[in-house]
């Protein structure tokens, strides 16, 4: 069975508007919904108010420097530990994977990661849980590689039977605040208006830079799925494959 590729972002984990503050209520029922699911399943998982603060007042996108890395590391780590630990009180095997430790960058995008292990831990029944990080950068010396490239990454890497992007809306929104049914590289155009980018903490571009990923991959012939995670059951529907209010990201009407 092909596993389900799967990204919770860090508005939903964590509550963005105060530095370091998790969601436990979201981390719980949504560990809940992964172990109810049952489906092999890889998870990456935005950093929200844990990293894009730390990453911003250490510039890290403009000069980076060890205290930076360690500290945006460490809060990245933080929120990856207990996530981690929700899931596997929920009985799901779960592990953490740092990117830090083993993904290599080329300014700001991703250049070396041997995923082999992430196919043997799912084919082992291994549930990997990566996060955004920062990362070591063979040109800019460090820089930070969101959630979403993680999963546009992992997405061409690997043979998935779904890629989901879980976020605190519904989907992406119009001027009246209703869901756009379906992006694709022919009419992004028109709705680009709608879709807003970063926030002044999120240093990985927001919602504009979760969709410009996801049309990468629309262009490669692979759709994914932006729906409301901080909704109850909405994980559990998408991974159980039931027809969900969502936008959808693909290469085609």
């Amino acid at each position: 069975m092909k596993p389900i590729l799967l990204k919770i972002g860090g508005s939903v984990l964590t509550d963005k508007r105060r530095e370091c503050t998790f969601n436990m209520q979201n981390i719980k029922r949504i560990a809940g919904e992964i172990a109810r699911a049952s489906v092999p399943i890889v998870i990456v998982h935005g950093a929200g108010s844990f990293g894009h603060p730390q990453a911003k007042k250490y510039h890290i996108q403009q000069n980076p420097d060890t205290e930076g890395l360690a500290k945006t590391h460490r809060a990245v780590l933080e929120l990856n530990t207990v996530f981690v630990e929700a899931l596997q009180e929920e009985g799901v095997a779960a592990t953490g994977v740092h990117p830090l430790d083993c993904l290599l960058a080329k300014r700001g995008v991703v250049k070396q990661w041997e995923i082999e292990i992430i196919k043997r831990m799912v084919d082992f029944g291994v549930t990997p849980v990566i996060h955004g990080d920062v990362v070591m950068d063979t040109v800019n010396g460090i820089s930070v590689i969101s959630g979403d490239q993680i999963l546009t990454y992992l997405a061409k890497k690997l043979d998935v039977a779904v890629i989901g992007a879980g976020t605190a809306v519904d989907g992406v929104l119009d001027e009246n605040g209703r869901t756009i049914p379906r992006i694709t590289p022919s009419n992004f155009n028109e709705v680009s208006d709608y879709i807003r980018g970063s926030t002044d903490d999120d240093v990985t571009g927001g919602m504009r830079g979760k969709v410009l990923e996801l049309l990468k991959l629309a262009e490669s012939g692979v759709e994914s799925v932006i729906f409301n995670a901080d909704l109850s059951n909405m994980v559990f529907k998408f991974l159980s494959g039931e027809v969900i209010q969502a936008t959808r990201i693909s290469g085609a009407e």
